[in-house]
C-alpha cells in the first residue's frame, strides 16, 4: 500500500487538564510548541481547542486567532483545524471563530451521549454550522460517533450542504457512544465505500483505543487521529510525554504497513485544502 496516510493530532481538547499528564498544552504558547513538535513529528493537521489560562474550555475566537497566528508562523504548511464542538460553547457561540477562516472545522451532525451528558447538535445548529463553514470556505470534518452520522454526512454532502469535499472521521471509544470495534470499524469503511467511494476517511480511538483504531485505520488506508486530547498514555503505566510521542507511534505503525507519512503538501492535494495565499 503506497497511498499516504494523514496524521491529524489533537492537542488539547476540552477535558485533559495537567493534574492529568502534565504534558497537555493549555495556554496558547503552549499549544504552539507542542504542535511544532508534533508537525516535525509527521503530523499535518492540528486539531485545535482554546482554553483559559485555569484550563477552562473556552470557544473565545481572539484565543483562536492567536493560536492559529503561532501555528501558521512555526507550523508553515500544517492544516489547521478548528473545533465547534459542544463542550466550549453553546449554540452559535460554537461557531464563532469560523470567520477566522482556518483550512478545515470539525463538524459533528447529530446528537449522542457522552459519558455524563448528552451531546446535542441539534439539525438547526447543525445546518447553521455548515452555512458558515461554505460561506467562509472552510472544510468541515464530520465527526462521526454512530453509523447514522455517515449517513447523515452523506446525505448533506450530496444536497451540497458540506462543500466541494467530504472528510468523515469516525470517533470510538467515547463511553456512552460507539465503542472500540473491529466489526463496527469494519462495517464503517464498507459504508463509506458504498456510500461515498471518493471520499477519504479518518479514525480516532480514545483512551486505550487509541493505538487500536491508529492501526486498523492505517492498515485499511485511511487517515488517522492522535493527540493527548484522545488519550494521554503510551501504555497503563505510562504518561505520553508530548502529543509527538503519540504521533510517533502513528508514524511507526505507517512504517509497519508500509504507508508513507503525507506531508502537509500531500494532505492539501488529498483534502484540496490549498494554501489560502498560494
Amino acid at each position: 500500500m503506497t497511498s499516504p496516510c494523514i496524521i491529524c493530532v489533537a492537542i488539547t481538547g476540552s477535558v485533559p487538564q495537567q493534574a492529568h499528564n502534565p504534558a497537555v498544552p493549555i495556554t496558547v504558547a503552549e499549544q504552539v510548541e507542542s504542535t511544532h513538535a508534533a508537525f516535525e513529528a509527521g503530523a499535518s493537521i492540528a486539531h485545535c481547542h482554546v482554553r483559559m489560562d485555569d484550563g477552562t474550555p473556552t470557544s473565545d475566537p481572539d484565543r483562536f486567532a492567536l493560536l492559529m497566528e503561532g501555528i501558521s508562523k512555526h507550523c508553515p504548511g500544517m492544516i489547521i483545524q478548528l473545533s465547534t464542538g459542544g463542550r466550549s460553547g453553546a449554540g452559535r457561540e460554537r461557531g464563532g471563530m469560523l470567520p477566522l477562516r482556518p483550512d478545515m472545522a470539525s463538524l459533528s451532525v447529530g446528537s449522542n451521549n457522552f459519558p455524563t451528558r448528552v451531546y446535542e447538535n441539534p439539525p438547526e445548529l447543525v445546518d447553521w454550522l455548515s452555512s458558515e463553514m461554505r460561506t467562509y470556505d472552510v472544510m468541515p470534518e464530520i465527526e462521526a460517533f454512530d453509523l447514522s452520522h455517515i449517513h447523515q454526512a452523506v446525505r448533506m454532502y450530496n444536497e451540497g450542504l458540506l462543500g466541494k469535499k467530504l472528510y468523515v472521521q469516525f470517533v470510538m471509544g467515547v463511553k456512552n457512544a460507539m465503542p472500540v470495534d473491529k466489526d463496527v470499524f469494519d462495517y464503517y469503511v464498507k459504508t463509506m465505500q458504498r456510500l461515498a467511494p471518493d471520499a477519504p476517511w479518518c479514525a480516532a480511538g480514545i483512551g486505550p483505543g487509541q493505538i487500536l483504531v491508529n492501526e486498523w485505520a492505517i492498515a485499511a488506508g485511511g487517515h488517522t487521529r492522535t493527540g493527548l486530547e484522545d488519550n494521554l498514555r503510551l501504555d497503563k503505566s505510562t504518561l505520553a510525554p508530548s502529543n509527538a510521542a503519540l504521533v510517533q507511534r502513528a508514524v511507526d505503525l505507517c512504517e509497519k504497513y508500509e504507508r508513507p507519512v503525507a506531508t502537509w503538501q500531500q494532505a492539501r492535494q488529498i483534502l484540496d485544502r490549498p494554501l489560502r495565499n498560494a
